[in-house]
């Protein structure tokens, strides 16, 4: 597959691999960095109850909308370029959403992270399949992985640590450090390169699917002061249909390099495991959001403490992926798709079971790790079957429209359930003679029951997919590799991360 050079510099490979590893590394943390400090962000902005999870979701929003698009950047503009653009804007967001005086200051600064991070992430995959072959590549592609992951379970803990002893602030300004340290060394060891034929890019449909997604967590979310009825509400949604209807229409009449071919979804597999990303992450994005809250402000715990308590689970997500990547290829894909679900539920199940005076032992520790692992087992058959009813060519589109399925659900899904759970509290806390912490598990319990629902669906989907005795080559959606185009490298990756 051609590819131009435009420089050359002569770096060892460790270094190049370094240079991806990161950044990748900085994308991942501060999704995770930033929800121990929630809590402390909340008191010190004055947030609203529902109005904090726009912290989340502005990033999760602007990630998912622009992913597939900043992907095809780095083809057009070259990947030197690409990655430096995506790591500028990044850290000068996070430095600017550090000093943040307001709640509009900071949700601003977190959806232009998204940007960057939707630029970053698909950047660092590019250098890694242009630098690397052969079992280079799949040892280089390992590596990445393994930073990503270690990126998610370092960041509560780092959350924790930086809230804790410093302030909200620094998990915001860690990014700008490790930021500036990434671009010098790009900027003095990394080539260009770029693919001569890349095809043009689909800006207007990003834009679209990205203010219809905007639209729609937001007529959900203003439902706390506006009921489903009134004009406000209704013609937020109009304008959120409207919009996904423009980017529907934009892909499938006008984009001649669409960001999501829907042709794609004619595969039943493909079409099944989107369904189940779609309301696993639902679910999921909640666990983090609520137990956070949760740990610190029911069970008054401290930053520092909260992060320590959420580092299990990341440790169960990584165990659970080890797993499944062995026994995929033994029983296929949709057993482990049955399985991670039903687990899902059942952990989600038993969260719902907390309320104001349980323990951490007793109530998180347990269902949070079994949510966790549940979410590792669900990597490679996911992906597997997303990849199964496409040609080579295609595998690493359908496993970018995989990833962005995920954060879609999750930002619409943290959206109808932080409602729904604030509504509970609300109402309690008018009607009844109860303390705030106990209205604030009651809201965190109905939010869980309906994960748990979320969870039940993902497992009857799980049956669209059709019985694949031997997964196919797929790469792991975490920590969120992305394509280009159709012809993209990323096939190759697929081969690189094939279970064995």
């Amino acid at each position: 597959m051609p590819v131009l050079s435009l420089e050359r510099r002569h770096a060892p490979d460790w270094l190049i691999l370094s240079i991806a590893c990161v950044a990748q590394f900085m994308v991942v943390l501060d999704a995770s960095v930033v929800n121990v400090a929630l809590p402390s962000i909340g008191r010190d902005l004055h947030y609203s109850s529902t109005g904090l999870q726009w912290v989340v979701n502005a990033y999760v929003l602007t990630f998912a909308g622009f992913l597939l698009l900043g992907g095809r950047a780095a083809d057009i503009f070259g990947r030197r370029r690409v990655y430096l653009f995506g790591l500028t804007l990044f850290s000068v967001a996070s430095l600017v959403g550090g000093f943040a005086q307001n709640t509009a200051w900071l949700t601003s600064a977190r959806a232009l992270q998204g940007v960057g991070a939707a630029v970053i992430s698909p950047a660092t995959l590019t250098i890694i399949v242009t630098t690397f072959s052969g079992t280079r590549l799949v040892r280089s592609i390992g590596v990445w992985s393994a930073v990503g992951g270690a990126g998610g379970a370092a960041g509560v803990v780092l959350g924790g640590i930086l809230t804790s002893e410093l302030s909200w602030r620094w998990v915001l300004f860690i990014n700008v450090p490790i930021g500036a340290a990434a671009i010098l060394a790009a900027v003095v060891f990394l080539s260009e390169a770029r693919r001569p034929n890349a095809k043009r890019m689909d800006i207007a449909g990003a834009v679209t699917a990205t203010a219809g997604l905007a639209a729609l967590v937001y007529a959900v979310v203003s439902t706390d002061t506006h009921s489903w009825g009134s004009t406000q509400t209704l013609a937020t949604l109009g304008v959120a249909a409207a919009l996904l209807g423009l980017f529907v229409a934009i892909e499938l009449r006008i984009a001649k390099s669409p960001l999501v071919p829907f042709g794609l979804f004619r595969s039943r597999a493909l079409a099944g495991a989107n369904v189940v990303m779609l309301l696993v992450g639902a679910a999921f994005f909640s666990m983090w959001y609520f137990l956070s809250l949760f740990v610190q402000d029911v069970l008054g715990e401290d930053p520092l403490r909260a992060g320590l308590a959420f580092f299990p689970m990341g440790i169960a997500i990584v165990i659970g992926a080890q797993i499944s990547s062995r026994l995929v290829p033994r029983f296929g894909v949709r057993p482990l798709l049955l399985v991670g679900t039903a687990l899902t539920a059942s952990g989600f199940a038993w969260l719902a079971q907390i309320h104001a005076g349980v323990s951490y032992w007793t109530h998180v520790f347990g269902p949070g790790c079994i949510v966790s692992f549940s979410l590792g087992i669900l990597f490679t058959p996911l992906a597997s079957a997303a990849t199964a009813g496409v040609s080579q060519s295609e595998a690493g589109l359908a496993s970018g429209v995989l990833n962005t399925s995920r954060q879609v659900g999750g930002s619409v899904g943290l959206a109808a359930l932080a409602t729904i759970a604030s509504a509970r509290t609300h109402s309690l806390l008018m009607h009844g003679d109860v303390r705030l912490p106990v209205a604030l598990a009651s809201g965190y319990q109905r939010a869980f029951a309906l994960a748990a629902g979320l969870g039940t669906l993902g497992f009857c989907a799980a049956f669209i997919v059709p019985k694949l005795r031997q997964a196919p080559p797929a790469a792991e959606p975490e920590p969120l590799p992305t394509p280009t185009a159709a012809e993209d490298p990323v096939g190759s990756v697929s081969d690189a991360l094939a279970p064995s």
